[in-house]
């Protein structure tokens, strides 16, 4: 069904069956987008082992919607590029550079002297 697939904001829910874990992880992860998704189970162990297999920039057990500014928050796919929030979120702002200093007096010697 195509609204399980789309990235609709709501308040809105969707509700879908499935025969097993495998097919509802297949099901989750069966769209272009992935910004966010939930998990709710009475089995913590299970819980976070789909969680870990769902392809979303965030994720819940037990709960929707609760984020913390200290994480980082973005989505995975076609949900956006890059991350906002937490430390990861400062790279889109920064450029790396790495600099090597030889102090020696002698150069480095990676070539023969002719």
């Amino acid at each position: 069904m195509r609204i399980v697939q789309e990235e609709i904001f709501g308040p809105v829910v969707t509700i879908q069956k499935f025969k097993d874990e495998a097919e509802a992880i297949q099901l989750a992860n069966d769209t272009v987008y992935g910004l966010a998704g939930g998990v709710f189970s009475g089995d913590g162990a299970k819980a976070m082992r789909v969680i870990k297999k769902v392809r979303a920039g965030i994720t819940w057990v037990n709960s929707y919607h609760p984020t913390y500014v200290e994480a980082p928050w973005g989505g995975y796919k076609q949900s956006g590029i890059g991350r906002s929030l937490g430390t990861y979120g400062l790279d889109d702002f920064q450029e790396i550079k790495q600099i090597n200093v030889n102090l020696a007096v002698e150069p480095v010697g990676w070539f023969p002297n002719e």
